[in-house]
């Protein structure tokens, strides 16, 4: 059995509430022995009936990645559309991705047929593999966090043209699109969409239930508290 000594598990709480969404990257490349320890941790995912139905296609190229950054400014500006004023204002302002910035993209995709036909626990529930592929994304996020580097998810993509520039197959289905590198500024202390008045944290009491899901149960938003409740 593996035992945590008192440092080793607040060093696991404090990258699971130190992480942050980062979207600006210093230019400064990320060692391969890193890069290599942080898909290790990825691959380590827990998964319904062991599929492991997860890929990590990885971008270093300029050409690639200006391919899929325009891909993500028709995105967000077909987004922006659907805001009206002030928000559409607000939301024009954040930076949603850091593509072209970021010395390494990758794509963290979702192999459905992978351990099929029978995926043990996957009977009732079939997107379980897509689960399963996040969680893949959260372990590299957290192990990422350790080693200083910074993740941003870019979730406003066009799929279809992600899968056809990365030349996926049709049945693989793409989850997440990452930017990895050094932030530009360090770790911010709160999300970034919070500091920016965005939306803010939920209590967490609001959302724990006892035995049922009653329905007069009242979700209350409140501010991070400088960073010990994570992003």
């Amino acid at each position: 059995m593996v035992e945590f000594s008192d440092v080793e598990r607040n060093a696991i709480y404090k990258a699971i509430y130190s992480r942050r969404d980062i979207r600006r990257f210093r230019d400064e490349s990320i060692p391969d022995d890193v890069l290599e320890r942080l898909i290790r941790a990825a691959h380590r995912a827990p998964s319904v009936g062991f599929s492991q139905p997860w890929d990590f296609v990885v971008i270093t190229d300029d050409d690639t990645k200006d391919a899929i950054g325009s891909v993500a400014e028709r995105a967000i500006a077909a987004a922006c559309e659907g805001y009206k004023e002030p928000k559409r204002a607000e939301f024009a302002a954040l930076k949603l991705e850091g593509i072209r910035d970021a010395p390494v993209n990758i794509c963290v995709t979702c192999d459905p047929t992978r351990g099929a036909p029978h995926v043990l626990g996957r009977s009732s529930m079939k997107r379980t593999d897509v689960y399963s592929a996040c969680l893949a994304v959260q372990n590299l996020w957290l192990a990422a966090r350790t080693e200083a580097i910074g993740v941003g998810w870019v979730s406003i993509l066009y799929p279809y043209e992600l899968q056809e520039i990365l030349e996926i197959p049709p049945h693989v289905k793409p989850v997440a699109y990452l930017c990895l590198g050094y932030p530009d500024g360090g770790f911010p202390d709160e999300p970034v969409l919070q500091s920016e008045g965005w939306r803010g944290r939920l209590d967490v009491d609001s959302l724990v239930h006892e035995e049922r899901w009653y329905s007069d149960q009242t979700v209350t938003a409140t501010p991070d508290n400088g960073g010990e409740n994570g992003p």
